[in-house]
C-alpha cells in the first residue's frame, strides 16, 4: 500500500509541473526527468519483488500456484503416444524405488499392443544435501530421460500440490494420451490388467480406483488426517479414489485444474481430488473388478496377483524377486 501511494504522489508532483511556466522551462525539464526516473524505479519495485509468502496454515496448501518445472521431458509423449501414462509419485532422494520400478513393471513399455510411459514425479528436497541430490538427479535424468521435477518443498503435507502439478504437467505435455494413473512407488502394479481394464473403459469423465464412499471427516487434533470446521463444515467427505493408485482420462486434467481454483486447496490430496470432482458433477467410477486395487497388502501369490490392478508391498519383500516370480510362474488359480 505504502507503494501504491507513494506512486500517486509522484504521479500528482508530475502533472503539477506541467502547470510551470514556460520562463522556467530548463527547470521543468530536469524536474520532469527525475521525477520519471522515480517512477520507473516504484514501477520496478512494484512488479519486481516477489509477493511476502503468507502461510495458508497447517490444513491448506499454496495452490494454484505458478510453480515452475525444474527437470522436464516436455516430447516424450508426443514422440512416443502413449496409451497410458504411469506417474509414480515419489521424493527425490529415493533413487531405489525408482530403479526397484524401472526394473520392475515399470519397464513394461508396450502391453496389448498399447504403448505404456511412466514417469516420476518429484518436488524439491530440502536440507544440507539439497545440491548433492540436485545433482544426482540431473545425472538420473540423462540415463533415463524419466524425471519430472517441480519447484514446490517435496513433502507429505504438499501431496496436494504435486497431484495438481502432476494434473498440469499432463494437461500441458502429454494430453493426447487415453488415460494416466497416479501410482505410489511401495506398490506393486499389473500392467497387463491396467490396460485390459482400459480398453474397455469410458473415454471421457473417468476416474477410478478403489472408491471411498460416506468416509467422515475426522475431527480429532490428534488425526494424521484431521480437518476442523472451519476448513471443511461438511461431516462426510464426497467419494473420491484413495490415494495408492487411482485412473483418469486426461481430459479430466484441464476440468480438475479448473474446478480447483474454485475450492480451498487442503492437504489431504485424494480427498481434495474428491472435492473437486464433486465441485464439477462427476463422479467417481468404480472398478470392474472388486479386488483390483488393495490398499492393504495382498498375500503374494502369482494367482493373486494376476487378479489385481494394484497393492500396496510390504517393505521387507524384495519386489524385484516378487516380479521375476510373477513373470515366469503359471498363473494358475
Amino acid at each position: 500500500m505504502q507503494y501504491f501511494t507513494f506512486f500517486f504522489c509522484v504521479s500528482a508532483a508530475l502533472l503539477q509541473t506541467q502547470n510551470i511556466s514556460p520562463t522556467h522551462e530548463v527547470n521543468i525539464k530536469n524536474q520532469t526527468t527525475d521525477t520519471v526516473e522515480v517512477i520507473q524505479q516504484v514501477l520496478h519495485i512494484l512488479f519486481s519483488t516477489p509477493v511476502p509468502y503468507l502461510s495458508p496454515g497447517p490444513y491448506l496448501v499454496e495452490y494454484p500456484y505458478e510453480y515452475q518445472f525444474v527437470i522436464n521431458e516436455p516430447q516424450k509423449c508426443e514422440q512416443e503416444k502413449p496409451f497410458v501414462v504411469l506417474m509414480v509419485q515419489v521424493a527425490p532422494s529415493n533413487r531405489a524405488h525408482r530403479d526397484v520400478i524401472r526394473r520392475t513393471w515399470g519397464s513394461e513399455n508396450l502391453v496389448l499392443d498399447k504403448v505404456v510411459k511412466l514417469f516420476f514425479l518429484l518436488g524439491m528436497q530440502t536440507g544440507e544435501d539439497t545440491q548433492q541430490v540436485h545433482e544426482q538427479l540431473l545425472q538420473e535424468s540423462k540415463e533415463h530421460r524419466d524425471l519430472i521435477q517441480s519447484d514446490f518443498v517435496d513433502c507429505y503435507k504438499n501431496l496436494t500440490i504435486k497431484t495438481m502439478v502432476m494434473l498440469e504437467w499432463l494437461n500441458l505435455y502429454c494430453s493426447t494420451a487415453s488415460y494416466a494413473m497416479k501410482i505410489d512407488s511401495d506398490t506393486f502394479l499389473n500392467v497387463h490388467n491396467l490396460v485390459k481394464m482400459l480398453l474397455d473403459a469410458p473415454k471421457t469423465n473417468y476416474m477410478t480406483g478403489l472408491v471411498a464412499y460416506e468416509a467422515a471427516v475426522l475431527r480429532d487434533p490428534e488425526s494424521k488426517w484431521y480437518v476442523p470446521e472451519d476448513i471443511l463444515p461438511q461431516s462426510i467427505y464426497p467419494p473420491y479414489t484413495l490415494g495408492l493408485g487411482y485412473i483418469l482420462s486426461l481430459d479430466l486434467t484441464e476440468k480438475l485444474i479448473e474446478a480447483s481454483r474454485h475450492i480451498k486447496a487442503l492437504y489431504i490430496e485424494d480427498v481434495y481430488l474428491g472435492l473437486c470432482l464433486h465441485h464439477l458433477g462427476i463422479p467417481p467410477t468404480d472398478p470392474p473388478g472388486y479386488l483390483y486395487f488393495s490398499v492393504f497388502p495382498v498375500p503374494y501369490s502369482p494367482c493373486e496377483f494376476s487378479k489385481v490392478v494394484v497393492t500396496t508391498i510390504e517393505s521387507f519383500i524384495d519386489r524385484v524377486w516378487l516380479w521375476k516370480n510373477f513373470k515366469s510362474q503359471p498363473k494358475h488359480c
